[in-house]
């Protein structure tokens, strides 16, 4: 598997990436009927970094790296990851987070902040508690998940400085 830095040519594969993952509404808090145009803004934006992992050519993830704040707070990463439903279990979120800290610290972050992680969704914070991540608050009722209502959201983050 390869992770490398997302083209224009990419667009259309992380397209079906990320129409797949929020389509569930049940991880991330982009409507599931968002509009193709709008993963400009939310995936490929002038301010973030997108990478995506293949292999043999078709991309199976995709993460962005951005500041989590502006000017003040700009030391500090926030970062989002997604596999396609079709490639999971196959080891890609590790390599994605693995490769995102490299970058992070690359880049001259002192730490990476996640800003909401749905609680419901184990295997994500299973998988950052493993990579050091802390739960550092709460938020009750912070999401609200296709089928379970309204469920608690966590902001996590890993001091890498």
């Amino acid at each position: 598997m390869n992770i490398r830095k997302a083209t224009e040519t990419d667009f259309d594969k992380v397209w079906e990436i990320f129409s797949k993952v929020i389509e569930t509404g049940d991880t991330y808090v982009f409507n599931p009927n968002t509009p193709k145009q709008d993963l400009q803004k939310h995936w490929f934006a002038s301010y973030m970094e997108t990478y995506v992992i293949e292999e043999n050519g078709i991309i199976l993830g995709t993460y962005i790296i951005k500041p989590n704040q502006i000017d003040l707070g700009s030391h500090i990463a926030n970062c989002s990851y997604m596999v396609n439903p079709n490639a999971q279990g196959k080891g890609i979120g590790k390599k994605l987070c693995e490769h995102s800290l490299v970058v992070a610290k690359e880049r001259g972050y002192i730490g990476i902040q996640f800003n909401i992680v749905v609680s419901t969704n184990e295997g994500a914070v299973r998988l950052w508690k493993k990579y050091g991540f802390e739960i550092i608050g709460t938020t009750p009722n912070g999401f609200k998940h296709a089928k379970l209502g309204f469920v608690d959201t966590y902001i996590m983050y890993k001091n890498i400085s």
